[in-house]
């Protein structure tokens, strides 16, 4: 349980931050960039959560939100240290895990079956919880891509790169699926505007 009796500690006013094995890196390291990219794609996530309010699909958004959660912390557990020198998570240690990657393909296997093929690229639009997902979505691409940056610079989770590659999907999906009852989705028209 997280207990938090004072929120400013003045321990970042050098312009650092704490990891969970007690080290500190400063605040625009890859780590902390990819840390703070899911953070903001929590934020998306939460805008939709609010027009997804009294929906069947309110629940998925909240458990994609509290698996965000997760990966912040195992973002914020570097090998070494506390997290040990693998990615297996420990009553000490959070870490993303393969089961969180599949129950996201199971949610995108059952939104797909209410939507029709793609035969086009969609533009993110439609309805306002349509392009909420989509701007969530984008939100997430952004970690994604902050992970894979910092993937390259020292040891990320795979089941953690899975899963947001993952989420992408399933709100690309989410937007379609909430769509259909709008009519489907806004169509990409190939050099409509010339």
């Amino acid at each position: 349980m997280v207990r938090l009796s004072k929120i400013y500690t003045r321990t970042g006013d050098d312009g650092t931050s704490g990891l969970v094995d007690g080290s500190r890196r400063v605040k625009s390291d890859p780590r902390f960039e990819a840390i703070g990219a899911v953070d903001e794609a929590n934020c998306a996530l939460g805008l939709l959560a609010v027009a997804l309010a009294g929906t069947p699909h309110l629940a998925g958004v909240t458990r994609a939100q509290n698996d965000l959660f997760d990966l912040g912390a195992d973002l914020a557990t570097p090998l070494g240290g506390i997290g040990g020198e693998d990615f297996t998570p420990s009553e000490m240690v959070l870490r993303i895990v393969p089961a969180q990657v599949a129950a996201l393909e199971a949610a995108i296997d059952v939104l797909n079956e209410g939507v029709g093929p793609l035969r086009s690229f969609i533009l993110p639009g439609g309805t306002e919880a349509a392009a909420r997902a989509h701007i969530a979505r984008a939100a997430v691409r952004r970690a994604e891509r902050a992970m894979a940056a910092l993937a390259q610079a020292e040891p990320v989770n795979p089941a953690a790169l899975h899963y947001i590659n993952r989420l992408s999907d399933w709100l690309f999906v989410l937007a379609r699926a909430l769509n259909v009852d709008a009519g489907g989705d806004v169509l990409w028209q190939p050099g409509a505007g010339r």
